[in-house]
């Protein structure tokens, strides 16, 4: 097939759809209209898809586009959320977050990489392909999400669907890695990190009850220090750090590519995963994160007035799980560590981990080969997701998910996500519009 060019405007779309305020977080302030103008103006940019393509809604959020196939081989499926984290409006924007800013080559905006970006360049290589009549090897699906960062049912919807029908994706792809520089920081060069699985995430509320009464008269353990004390019990060292399997792959991939001392001392992470997971545990942040389950204390409440001793305190408490490990081991772990029979644990929200997707199949090297196409001389790396995504319900009966969003992200951009002056380049949108659509073109 004869190579299509990125349609002209892509910078414009995304700004459109940018300007749509879906905040998931903020659904009884902003109402349902940004939700519903998302598929109006879906259907306003992407025409070809629109009409050629089938689509049903899974809850009010979810949006499932059929795009048939030339066989009746399993299908890929393409998915993106396009709800937003909420601004705080006292934080000092370049440009407004929801007015899709073009300028100095890139398109500034809540959303412009978490995951409007990313959705955008799935519909720009679908529409472009169907402008020039061509037909996938196999059925491909759209997945799109309205509330994946209030981890909302949509997805949890579609996939259920899908597998109530009997339909097991040969290969997932959504939101997750990106193509970086230096993804740690004793590698250099540029990889492309492909999430070949991701930790689970555990929420929990820690209760305690006590003798309210004068705060000129405390009691020696009242509620909030008994609350603070299991806090403080909960620290960095409560789970064992270990090395997942994907770990040891990207250890291996960096070093054939390291030079060096570096190289020497990648070969022998890779090959020693205890040790590695001593070493990760030890750098802290990102690579102790790779290597155990996180947990971070978010939220505490107790108390009415300044000089009032509360009756009861209560502190809310986000656990990613590491991969090989349960929520219900998460629970026990916490509740031996904080060592008191008095302060409540409940489970407000838990997911396990997922799977590990392999990188030695087909639906890996294809992955590859669109890579190529895109980013010339950028290898796709393997590693652990730590964020949660809507694939994990996939994961459960889909042998081949991966999380990947085909876009270049300096540390700044990673930085911005969530935060402030969230961006994205016109030349890597274009690059990810290339990667889908090479993606498409190589399926066999």
């Amino acid at each position: 097939m004869d190579a299509v060019v990125a349609r002209p405007g892509i910078a414009d779309r995304l700004s459109r759809m940018i300007q749509l305020p879906t905040v998931s977080a903020e659904l009884e302030e902003r109402g349902m209209q940004p939700f519903d103008d998302v598929t109006a103006l879906i259907a306003e940019l992407y025409p070809l898809t629109h009409q050629q393509l089938e689509l049903e809604r899974h809850t009010d959020f979810g949006l499932l586009f059929r795009w048939k196939g030339s066989s009746d081989a399993a299908p890929l499926v393409l998915m993106a959320h396009y709800d937003v984290v909420p601004v705080d409006e006292s934080d000092p924007w370049t440009h407004p977050p929801f007015s899709g800013t073009i300028a100095d080559g890139r398109v500034y905006g809540r959303g412009a990489l978490d995951d409007k970006g990313p959705l955008i360049v799935v519909l720009e290589a679908v529409e472009n392909l169907l402008a020039a009549g061509f037909t996938p090897a196999r059925d491909v699906y759209l997945s799109f999400g309205g509330n994946e960062e209030t981890f909302g049912a949509a997805a949890v919807e579609i996939a259920r669907v899908l597998q109530e029908r009997g339909i097991v994706p040969w290969l997932v792809v959504d939101e997750g890695g990106a193509v970086v520089d230096a993804p740690l920081s004793f590698v250099l060069g540029r990889a492309a990190m492909i999430g070949v699985g991701e930790k689970g995430v555990l929420t929990l509320k820690l209760s305690a009850r006590g003798d309210g009464g004068h705060a000129s008269a405390p009691p020696t353990l009242t509620a909030v220090r008994r609350i603070a004390r299991a806090v403080n019990r909960l620290d960095p060292g409560t789970f064992r750090p270990r090395t997942p399997k994907a770990i040891s792959r990207m250890l291996s991939q960096f070093s054939e590519q390291a030079k060096g001392p570096s190289r020497l001392l990648l070969k022998v992470l890779a090959a020693a995963p205890p040790l590695t997971a001593r070493v990760f545990a030890a750098l802290g942040g990102e690579p102790a994160a790779m290597v155990r389950t996180t947990l971070a204390p978010t939220m505490q409440s107790g108390g009415t007035a300044a000089n009032v001793i509360p009756s009861q305190a209560s502190a809310t408490v986000n656990l990613r799980i590491a991969l090989g490990e349960t929520v219900e081991d998460a629970v026990a772990r916490v509740r031996r560590r904080i060592r008191d029979p008095l302060v409540s644990i409940d489970v407000l929200e838990g997911s396990e981990p997922s799977p590990e997707s392999p990188t030695d199949n087909e639906q890996f090297a294809l992955l590859g080969r669109a890579l190529e196409d895109a980013f010339p001389g950028v290898r796709p790396v393997p590693y652990v997701m730590m964020a949660a995504t809507d694939s994990r319900h996939f994961h459960r009966f889909s042998p081949a998910v991966y999380r990947f969003a085909p876009l270049e992200m300096s540390n700044a951009q990673r930085a911005a996500i969530h935060g402030v002056d969230e961006s994205v380049e016109i030349a890597t949108l274009e690059r990810g519009e290339k990667f889908h659509r090479a993606l498409l073109e190589h399926l066999t």
